[in-house]
């Protein structure tokens, strides 16, 4: 099975450098043609099934990037990005130390209170994965956002950490991987 893990496209909020966690902020102009280039980048695969995070960010990618009507999307809650608590709507520079250290170096820096750990992070995406490896997929798509996606991509490449946490995932940034009888493999990356 190849596994297509593609961050949203832009919104209003990360142009303006917000901590855009659970706010659910459509797609911006810009947005939509970087889901539409990442499509065309890809060419004419078809994916058996895409799934997307409930967020209207993550639905509209994950139909345009796998070229389905978004009804026909498979929501799941656990692909949602991560919960920034009291930082949520907050300017990227501005945060503060214990949320700077935290985002940019979690292996080292706990979680400051009311955000979302990356223990729970883990726990939920690779809940995900573990009973998607299960399915007969060729080719999946899983649109979601920048968070979520370090432990998607650290359960696939496995990390011991369970996160692959640098360089951040660009907008509409898609890595593909391979996952064979509990195997995994890393194929690419496409921006």
């Amino acid at each position: 099975m190849k596994i297509w893990i593609a961050r949203h496209g832009q919104t209003r909020y990360n142009k303006q450098h917000l901590m855009q966690g659970r706010t659910d902020e459509p797609l911006n102009e810009t947005g939509i043609q970087q889901a539409k280039t990442a499509r065309e980048k890809i060419g004419n695969i078809k994916f058996d099934a895409v799934y997307a995070s409930p967020l209207s960010r993550a639905i509209t990618t994950g139909s345009i990037v796998g070229n389905v009507d978004p009804s026909e999307i498979i929501i799941d809650e656990r692909l949602i990005e991560a919960d920034f608590g009291r930082y949520e709507l907050k300017n990227y520079y501005l945060l503060g130390l214990p949320m700077m250290l935290y985002w940019y170096l979690p292996e080292f820096f706990p979680a400051p209170e009311t955000v979302e750990t990356i223990a729970s992070m883990i726990e939920r995406s690779h809940s995900f994965l573990k009973e998607l490896e299960r399915k007969s997929y060729d080719n999946v798509l899983i649109a979601c956002h920048g968070g979520i996606m370090r432990p998607l991509s650290g359960y696939l490449m496995d990390k011991q950490n369970g996160i692959y946490w640098r360089p951040k995932p660009k907008n509409c940034e898609i890595r593909v991987f391979e996952s064979v009888d509990g195997k995994h493999k890393f194929l690419q990356d496409i921006i």
